[in-house]
């Protein structure tokens, strides 16, 4: 029995793993991020301004205001991943630690106390809104091996198409098939190519017209470990002024910068096949990667109605982002009656280059109340409509592709509701504050993703001319993890519950 080891490593065309729903809510959802007083009061800040994460909420919240401040905040993460998978448990815990927000404002008082116009302020903000770092990891015994997922992709392509002539270097053609602007099916084809060449799937004929295909490994089940790892960040950068009118409406605009790069690395192996089996073992890894920018714009007003209650409105438009993504794989597989001319391949040289894209999230609009009890405490309500079916993509090289994802989105995805709750109460220096999320699924389903529900806490203490804060976060929603888009399609059901620890220092000038 020949041994084969094949270790494919190359640039995929982006539109097999980049461009689709994942990157729709990949962008477009922010995690409870922000100062520790805006986390441990769940976020509600929308009718109370006077956090510079509240900008985040409503641009009016800097002229909330009384002077200039400036206000830094650490954070460390913890993922609980717990997954589910053919009746088989695993769970994964990891934390990280980041520097998630820095920001100032300054206040420019009216001494003429008979003016309209009381106050302006100037802010910069910068937050973490999403920090993707996590790890999953998935293990279970499937009647669905990895051939299935090669197969979905051969059947009707020509042998013809993905065998090599003579002289021809296999990460050549890898390259070309990628390379291929006219061919919409191009993902599809270096699939194929690469589960041929792997090993994992033959054709049924050797003749150059066979376009059906057969998979090499015998088994009625098989055992797989499935391990995603995700990195990166969507930074934010807001730059906001604001005004207040009568000392009694706020008015304020912002400009956000975003800042993106996304990682992630699927490692999958599978074993446990049948004992006359060709194939005793595969390990199937991709490696996504996705970098780029966007920018949005918000508008905002809070008005005081009296000394305890206030308003909020604000829309924050969609954020347009221009993006670019790779892929690479690596398969591996042992196999015995193959071309024994095959031996070793090796793609580390073979890049496709493809044209970036642009993504359009939905926009959103928060209404928001606040009760103010004098100096001991406050109570604050928001709610957030965002429509994801309104997200959409473009790309000038392939619109076929583009037109099948925009109505993809459009059939999966719908409006989400968000409900914030927070609230505060002073004890001489102290402060106490808990809060309260409520966010529905994405998805018309409302299984892929599940709805979201959180909690926090925390407590602060004024100095004079500083406060130190702060605040524990909880969030937990359940998803079904697909290991692969098509093939292997049984869904891992995994809880994962996000828990933040977060300490914040202002300082008053």
């Amino acid at each position: 029995m020949k041994k084969l080891s094949i270790f494919i490593t190359c640039l995929v065309c982006a539109i097999g793993s980049a461009q689709n729903i994942n990157d729709v809510l990949r962008f477009s959802r922010e995690n409870l991020q922000g100062t520790a007083r805006y986390q441990a009061m769940g976020g509600a800040f929308g009718a109370l301004g006077g956090d510079l994460s509240a900008l985040n909420n409503n641009p009016a919240g800097s002229a909330v205001f009384n002077h200039g401040l400036f206000t830094m905040t650490g954070s460390n993460y913890n993922r609980d991943n717990t997954s589910n998978y053919f009746g088989t448990s695993r769970n994964f815990d990891f934390n990280t630690s980041e520097l998630n927000q820095i920001g100032g404002v300054l206040v420019f008082n009216n001494s003429d106390d008979e003016a309209d116009w009381n106050r302006f302020s100037i802010a910069f903000n910068y937050d973490l809104v999403e920090n993707f770092d996590d790890r999953t990891q998935v293990e279970g015994r499937s009647n669905q091996g990895i051939d299935s997922y090669f197969l979905a992709f051969a059947n009707g392509l020509p042998l013809e198409e993905i065998v090599l002539d003579d002289g021809e270097l296999i990460e050549r053609v890898y390259e070309d098939i990628g390379a291929n602007p006219n061919n919409p099916f191009a993902f599809d084809d270096q699939q194929t190519f690469l589960g041929f060449q792997g090993g994992i799937i033959d054709p049924v004929t050797n003749e150059n017209t066979n376009t059906t295909y057969i998979r090499n490994a015998s088994y009625s089940e098989v055992a797989q470990r499935f391990t995603q790892i995700t990195s990166g960040y969507n930074a934010k950068y807001t730059i906001n002024v604001a005004t207040q009118y009568q000392k009694k409406l706020h008015l304020g605009a912002s400009i956000n910068i975003h800042d993106v790069f996304y990682e992630q690395i699927d490692l999958f192996t599978e074993s446990g096949y049948d004992d006359d089996s060709a194939i005793s073992s595969t390990t199937f890894d991709n490696l996504l990667r996705i970098n780029g920018g966007g920018f949005s714009l918000g508008l905002g007003s809070i008005l005081k109605i009296n000394e305890t209650v206030r308003l909020g409105a604000s829309y924050q438009s969609p954020t347009w982002y221009r993006l670019t993504a790779d892929t690479s794989q690596e398969l591996n597989s042992d196999f015995a009656q193959r071309n024994p001319d095959i031996i070793f391949i090796n793609f580390n040289n073979a890049v496709n280059l493809f044209e970036t894209y642009t993504l359009k999230t939905p926009g959103k609009l928060t209404a928001s109340m606040a009760l103010i009890f004098g100096k001991r405490g406050l109570l604050s309500v928001d709610y957030d409509y965002q429509d994801f079916s309104s997200s959409k993509f473009s790309r000038r090289d392939n619109p076929e592709f583009i037109n099948t994802a925009n109505s993809e989105i459009t059939e999966a995805l719908t409006g989400v509701s968000t409900v914030r709750v927070g609230g505060e109460y002073r004890i001489q220096r102290f402060s106490l504050r808990g809060g309260y999320r409520y966010e529905q699924s994405p998805y018309v389903n409302g299984t892929t993703v599940g709805d979201l529900t959180g909690f926090s806490g925390g407590l602060g203490y004024d100095f004079g001319g500083s406060r130190l804060d702060l605040a524990f976060s909880r969030a937990e929603r359940t998803t079904n993890l697909q290991l692969f888009d098509v093939g292997v399609t049984t869904p891992a059901i995994v809880d994962r519950v996000n828990t933040n620890i977060s300490l914040g220092y202002t300082l008053n000038f």
